[in-house]
């Protein structure tokens, strides 16, 4: 997967004091292992998983395990801190950005980038109904993006295109 240009980069949502306060009220500690994990989900802009995670900051703090990131993030996601979704790759996958916002992903390296809502809370409907509540809903966008196109040597055109420009005349 490819890493976000130096100039994309996020900026965390909450600050360490929230972190550290988030943490402290579920019981575990504000430790250097659970702050460098929360600051480098919150740089990151490509929805990793938790071992795209250890792989990153263990590189920062020796002695990381991957049980730490897991625990770490599924308290982050419990304080509001961060968000989960399971990929289409079946996999869980985090993000900081805990706004409402969707996604697209790319079906070629798989690369997930946020979709803004631009200020609209509801885009769809949601009736409840005699056998399902509603809670919310999430948005995610698949096709190819531009490395892959290029890569393809498909073209690029907009809108709907019909049938898939890498893998046109596969049988599948």
């Amino acid at each position: 997967m490819r890493k976000p240009p130096r100039s994309a980069v996020r900026r965390p949502f909450a600050s360490l004091a929230v972190l550290d306060g988030a943490l402290r009220a579920r019981g575990a500690r504000p430790t250097r292992q659970r702050r460098a994990i929360f600051s480098a989900l919150s740089e990151r802009l490509d929805h990793p998983t938790a071992e795209a995670l250890y792989r990153g900051v263990r590189r920062r703090v020796p002695g990381l395990s991957l049980a730490t990131v897991y625990t770490t993030l599924e308290v982050l996601v419990e304080a509001g801190l961060a968000g989960r979704f399971i990929g289409a790759d079946g996999v869980a996958h985090y993000d900081a950005r805990t706004d409402a916002h969707d996604h697209r992903r790319c079906l070629g390296c798989g690369r997930i980038d946020d979709l803004d809502r631009h200020g609209q809370n509801e885009r769809i409907p949601m009736q409840p109904s005699a056998d399902f509540q509603p809670m919310g809903y999430r948005i995610e966008v698949t096709g190819y993006c531009a490395g892959c196109l290029e890569a393809a040597g498909a073209r690029r055109e907009p809108g709907p295109t019909g049938p898939d420009p890498i893998h046109q005349g596969e049988t599948r």
